[in-house]
């Protein structure tokens, strides 16, 4: 997912074939998040019908609250066109938030990840060579003052991803393809609505034919169905420009917002949407009466609370387990049915500021100085994944291939204790680099035993790290305004093309290294608009490489995912479009 947009800055297109989404943003932890991803049907032309969109468990049963404990003290945003997390994602838009499609809710890889019709008719009509496409909405969608939701509110939706008004950080493929032109410094002529300068060229690329709305994109984007999942959801037309939409967003779910207080103790509460209309949506079930997200919770209280299962803890869950619960949670037989162990979308890194570390050679001596194998093993060991060798995460298919980072590209083989004679050599060789660097990291206990290895193991080639611990619901709305030396981060693909992975952490909106590198710019767009895939899976091979090589990114780890939920909770499994649980579909037991 991308982060900030400084003037609604261009972002690289895409061009590819028809692909799924995975995740987005992930973890500001060096301990992850979670699932897996891979392929789905054809894209290229109208498919779907209304009926494939809706799910089928076996014993699902209406009534009760489901809740979730969580140590964040709130979320990172509520606003359509800033939630960018997979989990956010997952669950918002199981709860209050629609798309015009969305992601089959099934256990499987492909099954989890199969794109279907949301508040669309179907998965979209294509034309003009991929450069058009075409959205029917379904009658009897509703906001939650019982209004329709049309058209306008869609391309109003859509605009928003140009407001700069807004919080930086939310998907901005609409910014990416419309046909909308750009100045010589890729700022978009389109200022957003707030604004209003080029109003009538986004009413162009956006038109709405009674409730069918088409996008005219300024390329071919065989995929952009799958985009529409991200930062395209509706907005009442002309209701909030800016910021102050984020707290309190009008529903056209089937819950809505009766409370959100944040800090310890805080809490959100979602009630039933009385004016949602089952018969416009057979996407969510929609069986619980109400959903609570419980913060401030301590992770090892919120983990023994759910562990014992006990009173309303057994309608409860979490969205991670720390290291020390792993082996108890998963050596324990009593706990297989609502326990979940998946390899998930996510790489987590640490993004390495490069205005503020410009030289490599300074960039290369951290990420060599760096014990991995310890991080590994503080996040869950063999529970936590294997270690990572770039962005590019193998599970990804074709996009991947070994970078050789540890294994000599930087010059020698680096192994997963790190090397500190190395690191000074490298030190020594470059230019002003720092010998006092801060690490900023989303605060949990597993996260603050990581950066005490960072400290550890960075001291032995004479560099002292300042751990810099943020509350994690701020997390990255903190680190994109003001991000020290080195930043804690997880990515996860959009849809399975690394289109999603390299331009977002490099070029565009995600980019926390703060990178500005025109060749790779050059090499990155050329990529991006490859329409023979297997030419552009060796391109983005390359320049994951040299991605790798420069160290805007030190990769810790490709990630597995463990939660654990209350008894009375179904049904149990990592949605691997998101690597969350299955919000749309999941029950209170009665």
């Amino acid at each position: 997912m991308l982060k900030f947009r400084k003037g609604a800055t261009l972002a690289i297109g895409v061009a590819t074939g028809a692909l799924v989404l995975a995740a987005c943003g992930g973890s500001s932890s060096d301990g992850g998040d979670s699932s897996s991803s891979s392929s789905g049907g054809d894209s290229s032309s109208s498919s779907s019908s209304s009926d494939s969109s809706a799910p089928t468990p076996d014993d699902g049963q209406a009534g009760g609250t489901l809740s979730i404990l969580t140590s964040a003290e709130q979320l990172l945003s509520l606003d359509p066109q800033v939630i960018y997390t997979g989990e956010d994602l997952a669950f918002l838009g199981a709860t209050i938030m629609r798309s015009l499609t969305a992601y089959q809710v099934a256990p499987g890889d492909t099954e989890g990840t199969t794109l279907v019709p949301d508040m669309a008719t179907d998965t979209g009509t294509v034309s003009n060579e991929g450069k058009t496409w075409s959205f029917t909405l379904r009658d009897g969608i509703t906001w939650e003052d019982g209004s329709p939701v049309t058209c306008q509110d869609v391309a109003y939706g859509t605009s928003r991803q140009f407001d700069t008004g807004l919080a930086e950080g939310g998907p901005v493929y609409g910014v990416s393809y419309l046909d909308i032109p750009v100045d010589e410094e890729g700022n978009s002529a389109y200022a957003g609505p707030a604004d209003g300068t080029g109003q009538e060229l986004f009413d162009k690329a956006v038109t709405c034919d009674g409730n069918t709305i088409t996008f005219n994109l300024n390329q071919p984007v065989p995929d952009f169905n799958y985009a529409v999942t991200l930062g395209f959801s509706a907005v009442p037309a002309g209701m909030a420009t800016g910021e102050e939409y984020a707290n309190k967003p009008m529903s056209n779910g089937p819950y809505k917002i009766a409370e959100y207080s944040k800090g310890a103790g805080g809490k959100l509460v979602l009630v039933r949407n009385e004016a949602w209309n089952k018969d416009s949506d057979p996407y969510r079930l929609a069986l619980p009466d109400s959903w609570v997200i419980d913060f401030g919770i301590e992770e090892t209280v919120g983990e023994q609370r759910v562990m014992q299962s006990s009173g309303d803890d057994a309608y409860a869950m979490v969205q991670s387990l720390t290291t020390a619960a792993l082996p108890v949670v998963f050596e324990d037989a009593q706990y297989e049915s609502r326990r979940i162990d998946a390899f998930d979308p996510y790489t987590i890194y640490a993004a390495v500021n490069a205005e503020k570390i410009p030289d490599e050679k300074c960039r290369q001596a951290i990420g060599v100085a760096l014990d991995r194998d310890a991080l590994l093993l503080n996040a869950g060991g063999t529970y936590a994944g294997e270690l990572a060798d770039g962005v590019v995460k193998p599970n990804i298919g074709i996009d991947y291939a070994p970078t050789g980072l540890w294994d000599g590209l930087l010059g020698q083989p680096v192994p997963g204790t790190g090397d500190p004679e190395f690191a000074k050599k490298l030190l020594a060789e470059g230019n002003n680099c720092p010998t006092e660097i801060t690490v900023d990291y989303g605060q949990t206990e597993d996260n603050d035993k990581a950066v005490a290895i960072w400290v550890e193991s960075l001291a032995r080639a004479g560099i002292t790290v300042k751990p810099n611990p943020i509350e994690r619901g701020q997390y990255y709305g903190v680190v994109f305004k003001d991000g020290n030396e080195i930043m804690f981060g997880g990515w996860g693909p959009d849809w399975p093309n690394a289109s999603t992975v390299i331009p977002p952490l490099f070029v565009q909106g995600w980019n926390l290294s703060k990178v500005d590198d025109k060749e790779f710019n050059k090499q990155v767009q050329a990529a991006s608009v490859e329409l023979d895939r297997e030419k552009q899976a060796t391109m983005w091979q390359e320049l994951d490489k040299i991605a790798a090589q420069k160290m805007w990114t030190v990769p810790t780890r490709f990630g597995r995912d463990q939660r654990l939920a209350g008894t009375s909770v179904g049904p149990i499994f990592s949605w691997a479009a998101y690597g969350s649980y299955p919000y749309p579909i999941m029950y209170a037991a009665q």
